[in-house]
This record gives C-alpha cells, sequence and structure tokens, in this order.
C-alpha cells in the first residue's frame, strides 16, 4: 500500500499537479511610498490579483530593470518620469500593450507604439522655505538665474540626474532653454554646483529638506512640495521659474520577461482607469491626472499658468545615458 501512495504521488507531480503558483505581480514604483503602497493595496482589492511593490526613483528603477534582463524580478513599472520609459524602450525591456483604457488617455501623452503610457504630469517647480530665505535676505526664488544667488550656498536641494527622473527633468529643462545647446544647459548645472546641499537619489527627497529648513529651497516637481506643505510645514511656498520649466509625464508599462504578463496587463487596464486616477489626493499626491475622464486636483499645477518649455519626451529619453554621463563626469558623481 505504501508503494501504490508514493507511486500515485510520483505520478501526480509528473502530471504537473503540484500546488499552483499563486497569481501574484511585482511593481517598481516611482513615485512616492504612500501612494506606490496605496495603488497596489487598491489594484489587488479590486482584481483579486496579489501585488507587491519595490520603492525606486527612474534611474535606480531603470538600472534594475536592465541588470536583470534575463531573469527579470518585476512585472509593471509604474511612475517616474517617462524619459526613462523611452530610453527603457530603446533597449529592448518593455512589452508593448495597448490598454483597453488607451482611448480615454490624452493624446500626444502615450508612446505611439504602446510601449508606455502616461500615468499622471507634475510641473517642475521651486519648493521655498520663506523663512530659510528671509534669513539671507532673500524673497520666494522665481527665476533660474536668482537660484544661483551666492546667498544660497550650500542651500539647495537637488537630486542627481542619474538616479533621479525629477533631477534629469530639470537637466533637460536648461537644454530646452538653451535652444538645444548641452553645453550651456551643463555649464549652468556647474554654475549651481556650490549652492546644491548635497545631489540626493530621489527627487522628492528635496521637498522635505526645505520643509524641515535643511535648505533654503528644493527643486521638486510642484506636488512633492504641496504633499509637504500638507505634512504640516506652514513656511514653503510653491513658485515656478519665470524663463520656463520641465515638466514631467509619469509613466507605465508592463516589462519584457514579467512572471506574470497577463496579470500585468490587468494592472495597467486599472491604473489607466478613472476609478484609479482618482485616488492620488487621498495620500496627497496632486499630480495631473492622464485619463480625460478625470478632472485636476484644485492643488494640482495649473499649467496654462506656468510658462512651459517644449519638453519633448522622446529625444529626452533617447539623450539621457550620454548626458546623464556628461555630468557624473563633469560637475558630480552619482550619490553614494
Amino acid at each position: 500500500m505504501r508503494r501504490l501512495a508514493i507511486a500515485l504521488v510520483a505520478v501526480l507531480l509528473a502530471a504537473g499537479c503540484s500546488t499552483p503558483r499563486r497569481d501574484k505581480i511585482t511593481v517598481a514604483c516611482g513615485a512616492s511610498e504612500q501612494w506606490c503602497a496605496m495603488m497596489v493595496k487598491r489594484f489587488s482589492d479590486s482584481t483579486g490579483v496579489e501585488a507587491d511593490f519595490v520603492r525606486l526613483s527612474s534611474g535606480e528603477a531603470l538600472e534594475r530593470i536592465k541588470t536583470a534582463r534575463a531573469r527579470q524580478e518585476f512585472d509593471v513599472w509604474h511612475g517616474g518620469p517617462a524619459d526613462s520609459y523611452v530610453a527603457a524602450k530603446s533597449q529592448g525591456l518593455l512589452e508593448p500593450y495597448k490598454s483597453e483604457k488607451s482611448g480615454e488617455i490624452r493624446q500626444q501623452w502615450a508612446d505611439p507604439e504602446n510601449a508606455w503610457s502616461g500615468i499622471y504630469a507634475g510641473v517642475l517647480a521651486f519648493c521655498n522655505n520663506t523663512k530659510e530665505l528671509a534669513k539671507r535676505g532673500m524673497k520666494p526664488i522665481r527665476s533660474w538665474r536668482e537660484l544661483l544667488d551666492k546667498r544660497l550656498r550650500g542651500s539647495v536641494a537637488i537630486a542627481h540626474p542619474a538616479t533621479s527622473g525629477t533631477a534629469y527633468t530639470a537637466l533637460w529643462t536648461h537644454v530646452e532653454l538653451s535652444g538645444g545647446d548641452q553645453d550651456a544647459a551643463l555649464g549652468y548645472l556647474r554654475g549651481l554646483h556650490p549652492n546644491v546641499l548635497r545631489y540626493n537619489s530621489s527627487g522628492s527627497a528635496a521637498a522635505l529638506q526645505a520643509a524641515k529648513e535643511e535648505a533654503a529651497v528644493g527643486v521638486v516637481f510642484s506636488h512633492d512640495c504641496v504633499a509637504a506643505q500638507e505634512q504640516g510645514y506652514p513656511n514653503l511656498e510653491v513658485t515656478f521659474p519665470q524663463e520656463g520649466t520641465g515638466y514631467e509625464l509619469g509613466g507605465l508599462a508592463v516589462l519584457a520577461g514579467a512572471h506574470n504578463p497577463d496579470s500585468a496587463r490587468t494592472y495597467v487596464d486599472w491604473a489607466l482607469s478613472g476609478a484609479s486616477q482618482r485616488l492620488g489626493p487621498l495620500v496627497k499626491f496632486y499630480a495631473l491626472p492622464t485619463n480625460t475622464k478625470v478632472p485636476a486636483h484644485s492643488k494640482a499645477a495649473d499649467p496654462a499658468t506656468v510658462k512651459l518649455v517644449s519638453y519633448d519626451v522622446e529625444v529626452a529619453g533617447r539623450a539621457k545615458q550620454a548626458l546623464v554621463d556628461r555630468f557624473s563626469a563633469e560637475i558630480a558623481g552619482p550619490p553614494a
């Protein structure tokens, strides 16, 4: 009888009757920790698909996705500026998918070949600590030129473009302001270097550095500064560069080599939906939605009142690696 039982178990295992693999996805998430946690939980609650996330800035996410190409650890990439997704697409790291919700997304806010889609938009701003600036005899910063003021030595919070999509947006903004001249853009950032507190790995960290009076001003997306204000820091004021500023289009994509591609596509459908894009303000995330059925929150930046540069995500993405390498070699290496 014992021999028969052992034989039966062997037959069942050979037939693939072992315990089935749980339907689970892992998301490389490029927004705030609170937003990432809420998104994967709401997705799981809505669909029954188990999901977890790893919070990574866009440069870190791109590097890990590239390194794990043969045995991909993530199924979905969600959040972080789309120029990194353009770079990932060029390296064959994304799995094209035309979502059933793609028709609801604003025109030109998605890849024409369906490699990625825009999920939110944010405008680059100055996060001013008015108390710290007053100590230096200064008012809130309203231009890139003012950011070079010697009174701000060691007092500007900003991230490094090798790890942060926010910082690369700032770098490419100066390329656009310089008429496409990368040397001039790097020249501006070289001039800013003495004023930099330190180069963070994450772009949103600059808002909290300004909030906690470690810095007088941070270069961040405006919704990150608003979120810091709502955490109880009353001395913060959002301003926008009068010369013009750049913006991010937060991306969303299924990754090539995903372990659960069907569930990854389900996640993309859910994340692009109007119901999902209404969730941000619940965790103080006030970026602009890309779904045309969702109105912008009153605390989101209004592009109609801000001077924006002509920010070409495709061109910025293709130029990213070489330009970031130059920044690292000529101005400052990536944070350790």
